[in-house]
Protein backbone atom coordinates (compact mmCIF):
# COMPACT_ATOMS: atom_id res chain seq x y z
CA UNK A 1 0.00 0.00 0.00
CA UNK A 2 1.61 2.98 -1.25
CA UNK A 3 2.57 5.51 2.10
CA UNK A 4 1.11 8.99 2.64
CA UNK A 5 2.88 11.98 2.94
CA UNK A 6 2.62 13.76 6.43
CA UNK A 7 0.42 16.19 5.04
CA UNK A 8 -2.09 14.01 3.21
CA UNK A 9 -1.93 11.69 6.33
CA UNK A 10 -3.42 14.28 8.69
CA UNK A 11 -6.61 15.09 6.27
CA UNK A 12 -7.16 12.10 5.31
CA UNK A 13 -7.39 9.65 8.53
CA UNK A 14 -11.42 8.76 9.03
CA UNK A 15 -12.54 9.78 12.53
CA UNK A 16 -12.86 6.98 14.92
CA UNK A 17 -16.14 4.98 13.65
CA UNK A 18 -18.80 4.81 16.30
CA UNK A 19 -20.54 1.04 16.35
CA UNK A 20 -22.61 0.08 13.78
CA UNK A 21 -26.34 1.32 15.11
CA UNK A 22 -29.11 -1.61 14.72
CA UNK A 23 -30.14 -1.18 10.96
CA UNK A 24 -33.76 -1.75 12.00
CA UNK A 25 -33.16 -5.42 12.25
CA UNK A 26 -33.19 -5.59 8.18
CA UNK A 27 -31.59 -8.14 6.41
CA UNK A 28 -29.01 -7.27 3.68
CA UNK A 29 -31.50 -7.53 0.94
CA UNK A 30 -34.22 -5.11 2.98
CA UNK A 31 -31.32 -2.64 3.02
CA UNK A 32 -31.03 -2.78 -0.42
CA UNK A 33 -33.81 -2.44 -1.65
CA UNK A 34 -34.09 0.77 1.22
CA UNK A 35 -31.53 2.26 -0.53
CA UNK A 36 -32.51 1.60 -3.96
CA UNK A 37 -35.84 3.53 -3.93
CA UNK A 38 -35.57 6.23 -6.15
CA UNK A 39 -31.96 5.70 -6.79
CA UNK A 40 -30.84 5.51 -10.63
CA UNK A 41 -27.68 3.01 -10.29
CA UNK A 42 -25.61 1.08 -7.92
CA UNK A 43 -22.24 1.16 -9.31
CA UNK A 44 -21.86 -2.48 -8.38
CA UNK A 45 -24.52 -3.45 -6.12
CA UNK A 46 -23.47 -6.90 -5.35
CA UNK A 47 -19.99 -5.29 -3.85
CA UNK A 48 -22.49 -2.51 -1.75
CA UNK A 49 -24.25 -5.97 -0.98
CA UNK A 50 -20.80 -7.18 0.34
CA UNK A 51 -19.79 -4.12 2.47
CA UNK A 52 -22.86 -3.64 4.65
CA UNK A 53 -22.15 -7.39 5.29
CA UNK A 54 -18.79 -6.64 6.23
CA UNK A 55 -20.18 -3.73 8.07
CA UNK A 56 -22.25 -5.29 9.84
CA UNK A 57 -20.76 -8.34 10.93
CA UNK A 58 -17.54 -5.53 11.96
CA UNK A 59 -19.81 -3.26 14.03
CA UNK A 60 -17.93 -0.57 11.97
CA UNK A 61 -20.95 1.67 9.55
CA UNK A 62 -19.63 2.86 5.85
CA UNK A 63 -18.33 5.81 5.38
CA UNK A 64 -20.77 7.59 2.71
CA UNK A 65 -19.74 10.82 0.89
CA UNK A 66 -21.51 13.64 -1.02
CA UNK A 67 -20.08 16.59 -2.23
CA UNK A 68 -21.81 20.07 -2.85
CA UNK A 69 -20.17 22.71 -4.19
CA UNK A 70 -21.30 25.65 -2.40
CA UNK A 71 -22.31 28.06 -6.03
CA UNK A 72 -25.41 29.58 -5.06
CA UNK A 73 -26.58 30.60 -1.72
CA UNK A 74 -30.05 28.23 -1.20
CA UNK A 75 -30.67 24.60 -1.65
CA UNK A 76 -34.14 23.74 -3.73
CA UNK A 77 -35.62 20.56 -4.02
CA UNK A 78 -33.80 19.36 -6.66
CA UNK A 79 -30.46 19.28 -3.93
CA UNK A 80 -32.86 17.54 -1.40
CA UNK A 81 -33.04 14.22 -3.75
CA UNK A 82 -29.32 13.73 -2.74
CA UNK A 83 -29.75 14.82 0.72
CA UNK A 84 -32.86 12.43 1.55
CA UNK A 85 -30.32 9.19 -0.36
CA UNK A 86 -27.62 9.90 2.11
CA UNK A 87 -30.38 9.95 5.39
CA UNK A 88 -31.75 6.49 4.48
CA UNK A 89 -27.82 5.25 4.74
CA UNK A 90 -28.13 7.79 7.88
CA UNK A 91 -30.79 5.67 9.17
CA UNK A 92 -29.19 2.70 8.62
CA UNK A 93 -26.56 3.43 11.30
CA UNK A 94 -23.47 4.26 8.66
CA UNK A 95 -21.52 7.81 8.67
CA UNK A 96 -22.01 10.46 6.76
CA UNK A 97 -20.39 13.17 5.35
CA UNK A 98 -21.79 16.40 3.86
CA UNK A 99 -18.56 17.74 2.03
CA UNK A 100 -18.66 21.39 1.05
CA UNK A 101 -16.43 21.97 -1.99
CA UNK A 102 -14.94 25.20 -1.33
CA UNK A 103 -11.95 24.38 -2.41
CA UNK A 104 -13.96 22.75 -5.89
CA UNK A 105 -15.98 25.40 -6.45
CA UNK A 106 -12.76 28.00 -7.25
CA UNK A 107 -12.68 25.78 -10.46
CA UNK A 108 -16.64 25.41 -10.78
CA UNK A 109 -18.20 22.09 -11.84
CA UNK A 110 -17.68 21.94 -16.05
CA UNK A 111 -20.52 19.10 -15.72
CA UNK A 112 -23.49 19.83 -18.54
CA UNK A 113 -21.13 23.09 -19.38
CA UNK A 114 -21.20 24.34 -23.04
CA UNK A 115 -18.76 27.20 -21.92
CA UNK A 116 -16.20 27.51 -18.86
CA UNK A 117 -18.05 28.64 -16.00
CA UNK A 118 -16.74 31.79 -13.74
CA UNK A 119 -15.55 30.37 -10.83
CA UNK A 120 -16.88 32.37 -7.48
CA UNK A 121 -14.81 34.29 -5.07
CA UNK A 122 -13.54 32.68 -1.93
CA UNK A 123 -16.08 34.94 -0.13
CA UNK A 124 -19.09 33.88 -2.25
CA UNK A 125 -18.25 31.20 -1.73
CA UNK A 126 -17.49 30.92 2.13
CA UNK A 127 -20.86 32.78 2.56
CA UNK A 128 -22.84 30.00 0.12
CA UNK A 129 -21.61 27.52 2.44
CA UNK A 130 -22.48 28.99 5.62
CA UNK A 131 -26.44 28.58 4.55
CA UNK A 132 -25.59 25.58 2.80
CA UNK A 133 -24.49 24.25 6.69
CA UNK A 134 -27.83 25.70 8.30
CA UNK A 135 -30.17 23.93 5.34
CA UNK A 136 -29.13 20.19 5.16
CA UNK A 137 -30.17 19.49 8.96
CA UNK A 138 -33.54 20.00 7.88
CA UNK A 139 -33.08 16.66 6.36
CA UNK A 140 -29.95 14.82 8.10
CA UNK A 141 -29.02 14.50 11.67
CA UNK A 142 -26.95 17.30 12.69
CA UNK A 143 -25.26 15.28 15.34
CA UNK A 144 -24.57 12.07 13.08
CA UNK A 145 -23.52 14.00 10.29
CA UNK A 146 -19.64 15.12 9.31
CA UNK A 147 -19.38 18.02 7.70
CA UNK A 148 -15.98 18.69 5.68
CA UNK A 149 -14.64 21.33 3.44
CA UNK A 150 -11.87 19.90 0.55
CA UNK A 151 -10.15 23.14 0.69
CA UNK A 152 -8.63 21.34 4.33
CA UNK A 153 -6.58 18.71 2.18
CA UNK A 154 -6.39 20.78 -1.32
CA UNK A 155 -5.23 24.09 1.16
CA UNK A 156 -1.79 22.83 2.00
CA UNK A 157 -1.59 20.36 -0.92
CA UNK A 158 2.24 20.70 -2.67
CA UNK A 159 2.80 21.35 -6.24
CA UNK A 160 4.50 18.20 -6.41
CA UNK A 161 1.74 16.29 -5.35
CA UNK A 162 -0.71 17.65 -7.99
CA UNK A 163 1.83 16.53 -10.54
CA UNK A 164 1.61 13.50 -8.81
CA UNK A 165 -2.39 13.18 -8.89
CA UNK A 166 -2.95 14.06 -12.43
CA UNK A 167 -0.16 11.33 -13.35
CA UNK A 168 -2.66 9.15 -12.40
CA UNK A 169 -5.33 9.96 -15.26
CA UNK A 170 -4.74 10.53 -18.94
CA UNK A 171 -5.85 13.38 -21.18
CA UNK A 172 -8.09 10.44 -23.29
CA UNK A 173 -9.89 9.15 -20.75
CA UNK A 174 -10.90 12.69 -19.59
CA UNK A 175 -12.20 13.37 -23.10
CA UNK A 176 -14.51 10.87 -23.12
CA UNK A 177 -17.02 12.60 -20.78
CA UNK A 178 -19.44 13.76 -23.06
CA UNK A 179 -19.42 17.87 -22.04
CA UNK A 180 -15.80 17.37 -22.64
CA UNK A 181 -15.77 15.62 -25.88
CA UNK A 182 -18.65 17.78 -27.35
CA UNK A 183 -16.94 21.11 -26.72
CA UNK A 184 -13.57 20.21 -28.07
CA UNK A 185 -15.36 18.62 -31.51
CA UNK A 186 -17.71 22.13 -31.86
CA UNK A 187 -13.61 23.81 -31.11
CA UNK A 188 -15.07 25.24 -27.83
CA UNK A 189 -12.32 26.25 -25.26
CA UNK A 190 -11.65 24.20 -22.70
CA UNK A 191 -9.46 25.54 -19.99
CA UNK A 192 -6.85 23.32 -18.36
CA UNK A 193 -8.40 23.55 -14.75
CA UNK A 194 -11.19 22.33 -16.11
CA UNK A 195 -9.42 18.85 -16.74
CA UNK A 196 -8.71 18.71 -12.77
CA UNK A 197 -12.14 18.83 -11.35
CA UNK A 198 -12.84 15.20 -11.95
CA UNK A 199 -9.29 14.51 -10.41
CA UNK A 200 -10.09 16.78 -7.37
CA UNK A 201 -13.61 15.76 -6.85
CA UNK A 202 -11.85 11.60 -6.95
CA UNK A 203 -9.14 12.37 -4.62
CA UNK A 204 -11.93 13.56 -1.71
CA UNK A 205 -12.72 10.31 -2.16
CA UNK A 206 -8.98 9.62 -0.72
CA UNK A 207 -8.84 12.12 1.88
CA UNK A 208 -12.13 10.91 3.29
CA UNK A 209 -11.78 7.01 2.95
CA UNK A 210 -15.07 6.57 0.95
CA UNK A 211 -16.80 3.67 1.07
CA UNK A 212 -19.45 5.11 -1.16
CA UNK A 213 -19.94 8.39 -3.01
CA UNK A 214 -23.10 9.60 -3.87
CA UNK A 215 -24.29 11.87 -6.74
CA UNK A 216 -26.78 12.84 -9.91
CA UNK A 217 -26.55 10.80 -12.55
CA UNK A 218 -25.11 13.85 -14.68
CA UNK A 219 -21.66 12.79 -12.25
CA UNK A 220 -21.36 9.16 -12.79
CA UNK A 221 -18.05 10.11 -15.08
CA UNK A 222 -16.86 11.72 -12.28
CA UNK A 223 -17.92 9.49 -9.36
CA UNK A 224 -16.25 6.23 -11.74
CA UNK A 225 -12.47 8.17 -11.51
CA UNK A 226 -12.67 8.29 -8.01
CA UNK A 227 -13.14 4.70 -8.10
CA UNK A 228 -10.16 4.15 -9.91
CA UNK A 229 -7.84 6.68 -8.27
CA UNK A 230 -8.81 5.62 -4.91
CA UNK A 231 -6.92 2.29 -5.95
CA UNK A 232 -3.77 4.27 -7.27
CA UNK A 233 -3.88 5.13 -3.79
CA UNK A 234 -4.26 1.02 -2.26
CA UNK A 235 -7.38 2.21 -1.26
CA UNK A 236 -10.80 -0.17 -1.80
CA UNK A 237 -12.71 1.36 -4.76
CA UNK A 238 -15.94 3.28 -3.30
CA UNK A 239 -19.26 2.45 -4.61
CA UNK A 240 -21.68 4.22 -6.72
CA UNK A 241 -25.06 4.99 -6.19
CA UNK A 242 -26.41 7.88 -8.27
CA UNK A 243 -30.17 9.64 -8.31
CA UNK A 244 -32.22 10.70 -11.04
CA UNK A 245 -32.06 14.56 -11.73
CA UNK A 246 -35.61 16.35 -10.58
CA UNK A 247 -37.80 17.94 -13.05
CA UNK A 248 -38.77 21.38 -12.05
CA UNK A 249 -42.22 22.81 -11.94
CA UNK A 250 -42.98 22.58 -15.68
CA UNK A 251 -42.10 18.83 -15.88
CA UNK A 252 -39.23 19.47 -19.08
CA UNK A 253 -36.10 20.35 -17.49
CA UNK A 254 -33.48 19.62 -14.44
CA UNK A 255 -34.79 21.85 -11.54
CA UNK A 256 -32.49 25.43 -11.56
CA UNK A 257 -33.10 28.56 -10.14
CA UNK A 258 -31.62 30.29 -13.38
CA UNK A 259 -34.87 28.56 -15.43
CA UNK A 260 -37.63 29.76 -12.63
CA UNK A 261 -38.59 26.14 -12.44
CA UNK A 262 -37.71 25.42 -8.53
CA UNK A 263 -39.00 25.40 -5.36
CA UNK A 264 -36.59 26.47 -2.68
CA UNK A 265 -36.48 24.99 0.47
CA UNK A 266 -36.24 28.31 2.75
CA UNK A 267 -39.36 29.96 0.76
CA UNK A 268 -42.13 30.67 3.14
CA UNK A 269 -44.57 27.37 3.74
CA UNK A 270 -47.24 29.08 1.21
CA UNK A 271 -45.06 29.75 -1.81
CA UNK A 272 -43.92 26.24 -1.38
CA UNK A 273 -47.18 24.52 -0.99
CA UNK A 274 -48.89 26.66 -4.33
CA UNK A 275 -45.93 25.88 -6.08
CA UNK A 276 -46.14 22.21 -5.66
CA UNK A 277 -49.89 22.08 -6.19
CA UNK A 278 -48.98 23.79 -9.95
CA UNK A 279 -47.09 20.32 -11.04
CA UNK A 280 -48.51 18.14 -13.63
CA UNK A 281 -50.82 15.28 -12.30
CA UNK A 282 -47.95 12.60 -13.86
CA UNK A 283 -45.10 15.01 -12.44
CA UNK A 284 -46.80 14.54 -9.32
CA UNK A 285 -45.65 10.42 -8.88
CA UNK A 286 -42.05 11.34 -9.78
CA UNK A 287 -42.31 13.84 -6.86
CA UNK A 288 -44.04 11.33 -4.35
CA UNK A 289 -41.39 8.89 -5.33
CA UNK A 290 -38.33 11.27 -5.16
CA UNK A 291 -38.80 13.50 -2.43
CA UNK A 292 -41.06 11.40 0.31
CA UNK A 293 -40.20 8.40 2.49
CA UNK A 294 -43.32 6.50 0.80
CA UNK A 295 -42.45 3.19 -0.14
CA UNK A 296 -42.94 2.27 -3.75
CA UNK A 297 -46.20 0.16 -2.83
CA UNK A 298 -48.37 2.83 -1.10
CA UNK A 299 -47.58 4.51 -4.27
CA UNK A 300 -48.08 2.74 -6.48
CA UNK A 301 -51.36 2.17 -3.91
CA UNK A 302 -52.16 6.37 -4.27
CA UNK A 303 -51.81 5.90 -7.73
CA UNK A 304 -54.11 3.43 -8.73
CA UNK A 305 -56.71 5.22 -6.14
CA UNK A 306 -56.16 8.45 -8.25
CA UNK A 307 -56.40 6.43 -11.83
CA UNK A 308 -59.64 4.11 -10.14
CA UNK A 309 -61.31 7.37 -9.12
CA UNK A 310 -61.54 6.68 -5.44
CA UNK A 311 -59.54 9.68 -4.62
CA UNK A 312 -59.19 12.90 -7.03
CA UNK A 313 -55.44 13.51 -8.22
CA UNK A 314 -56.03 17.24 -6.29
CA UNK A 315 -56.51 15.56 -2.49
CA UNK A 316 -53.45 13.27 -3.54
CA UNK A 317 -51.11 16.73 -4.34
CA UNK A 318 -52.40 18.31 -1.66
CA UNK A 319 -51.11 14.95 0.24
CA UNK A 320 -47.79 15.59 -1.74
CA UNK A 321 -47.51 19.19 -0.92
CA UNK A 322 -47.67 18.91 3.03
CA UNK A 323 -45.82 16.28 3.23
CA UNK A 324 -43.33 18.04 1.75
CA UNK A 325 -43.68 21.78 3.28
CA UNK A 326 -43.80 19.46 6.88
CA UNK A 327 -40.16 18.33 5.99
CA UNK A 328 -39.00 22.35 6.14
CA UNK A 329 -41.46 24.18 7.97
CA UNK A 330 -43.23 21.51 10.30
CA UNK A 331 -46.76 19.95 10.48
CA UNK A 332 -48.43 23.08 11.63
CA UNK A 333 -46.98 25.32 9.16
CA UNK A 334 -47.92 22.58 6.26
CA UNK A 335 -51.73 22.76 7.46
CA UNK A 336 -51.80 26.44 7.38
CA UNK A 337 -50.41 26.48 4.16
CA UNK A 338 -53.22 23.89 2.86
CA UNK A 339 -55.56 26.27 4.48
CA UNK A 340 -54.69 29.27 2.64
CA UNK A 341 -54.11 27.28 -0.96
CA UNK A 342 -58.21 25.54 -0.14
CA UNK A 343 -59.20 29.44 0.61
CA UNK A 344 -56.89 31.79 -2.34
CA UNK A 345 -57.31 28.90 -4.94
CA UNK A 346 -60.32 26.36 -4.83
CA UNK A 347 -62.61 29.00 -3.29
CA UNK A 348 -61.00 32.03 -5.06
CA UNK A 349 -60.76 34.44 -2.01
CA UNK A 350 -57.76 36.38 -1.71
CA UNK A 351 -55.98 35.90 1.69
CA UNK A 352 -56.85 37.61 5.20
CA UNK A 353 -52.78 38.37 4.95
CA UNK A 354 -51.46 40.44 1.72
CA UNK A 355 -48.02 41.27 1.67
CA UNK A 356 -47.98 45.60 1.31
CA UNK A 357 -44.92 47.60 -0.20
CA UNK A 358 -44.61 50.67 -2.15
CA UNK A 359 -43.14 51.02 -5.76
CA UNK A 360 -41.75 54.29 -7.24
CA UNK A 361 -42.95 54.78 -10.49
CA UNK A 362 -40.29 55.37 -13.36
CA UNK A 363 -40.66 58.59 -15.43
CA UNK A 364 -41.49 56.67 -19.18
CA UNK A 365 -43.09 53.16 -19.54
CA UNK A 366 -43.13 50.66 -16.42
CA UNK A 367 -41.39 47.47 -17.12
CA UNK A 368 -43.46 44.82 -14.78
CA UNK A 369 -40.66 42.06 -14.98
CA UNK A 370 -38.23 44.35 -13.26
CA UNK A 371 -40.89 45.59 -10.63
CA UNK A 372 -42.00 41.82 -9.96
CA UNK A 373 -38.36 40.83 -9.53
CA UNK A 374 -37.32 44.15 -7.42
CA UNK A 375 -40.88 43.26 -5.02
CA UNK A 376 -39.83 39.34 -4.65
CA UNK A 377 -42.97 38.70 -6.49
CA UNK A 378 -40.57 36.86 -8.71
CA UNK A 379 -37.36 35.34 -8.78
CA UNK A 380 -35.45 37.43 -11.67
CA UNK A 381 -36.75 38.98 -14.47
CA UNK A 382 -36.66 36.55 -16.94
CA UNK A 383 -39.04 34.90 -15.14
CA UNK A 384 -41.39 37.65 -14.37
CA UNK A 385 -41.29 38.09 -18.06
CA UNK A 386 -41.94 34.31 -18.54
CA UNK A 387 -45.39 34.62 -15.89
CA UNK A 388 -46.24 37.22 -17.88
CA UNK A 389 -46.49 36.14 -21.16
CA UNK A 390 -47.87 32.76 -19.75
CA UNK A 391 -51.04 35.10 -18.28
CA UNK A 392 -50.05 34.53 -14.40
CA UNK A 393 -49.52 37.92 -13.60
CA UNK A 394 -52.90 40.64 -13.40
CA UNK A 395 -52.94 44.55 -11.50
CA UNK A 396 -56.73 44.51 -9.79
CA UNK A 397 -57.56 41.42 -11.51
CA UNK A 398 -56.93 42.43 -14.78
CA UNK A 399 -54.40 40.60 -16.75
CA UNK A 400 -50.93 42.34 -17.39
CA UNK A 401 -50.47 41.44 -21.07
CA UNK A 402 -47.11 42.98 -22.18
CA UNK A 403 -43.51 43.16 -20.24
CA UNK A 404 -43.33 46.75 -20.63
CA UNK A 405 -46.52 48.94 -20.40
CA UNK A 406 -48.13 52.86 -19.62
CA UNK A 407 -46.85 53.69 -16.04
CA UNK A 408 -50.37 53.55 -14.28
CA UNK A 409 -51.03 56.39 -12.20
CA UNK A 410 -49.82 56.77 -8.31
CA UNK A 411 -52.55 55.12 -5.81
CA UNK A 412 -52.65 51.38 -4.92
CA UNK A 413 -53.10 48.39 -6.68
CA UNK A 414 -53.18 44.47 -5.92
CA UNK A 415 -50.84 42.40 -7.87
CA UNK A 416 -51.56 38.76 -8.41
CA UNK A 417 -49.12 36.68 -9.51
CA UNK A 418 -49.63 33.21 -10.18
CA UNK A 419 -52.57 31.28 -8.07
CA UNK A 420 -51.63 32.07 -4.49
CA UNK A 421 -48.56 35.52 -4.59
CA UNK A 422 -50.43 38.78 -3.61
CA UNK A 423 -49.05 41.90 -2.77
CA UNK A 424 -50.75 45.46 -2.21
CA UNK A 425 -48.76 48.29 -3.86
CA UNK A 426 -48.25 51.58 -3.29
CA UNK A 427 -47.68 53.13 -6.45
CA UNK A 428 -45.84 56.38 -5.66
CA UNK A 429 -44.88 58.93 -8.70
CA UNK A 430 -41.07 59.48 -9.47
Amino acid sequence: MRTFPAYVKAAAAPRRRPALAPARSMTIAEQIAYLKKGAAEIIPEAELAERLQAAATAGRPLRVKAGFDPTAPDLHLGHTVLLRKLKHFQDLGHQVIFLIGDFTGLIGDPTGRSATRPPLTPEEIAANAETYRGQVFKILDAEKTQVAFNSEWFGPFPSAEWVRLCAKYTVARILERDDFQQRFRAGQPISIHEFLYPLVQAYDSVALHADVELGGTDQKFNLLVGREIQREYGQPPQIILTTPLLEGLDGVQKMSKSLGNYVGITEPPEQMFGKLMSISDELMWRYWLLLTDRSEAQIAQLRAQAEGGQRHPMDIKQELAALIVADFHGAAAAEAARRQFESVVRHKEAPEEIAQAAYRLPPGPLRVDKMLAELQLAASVTEAARLIRSGAVSFDAQRVEAVSIPAPNAGEILIKVGKRRFCRVTLQSS
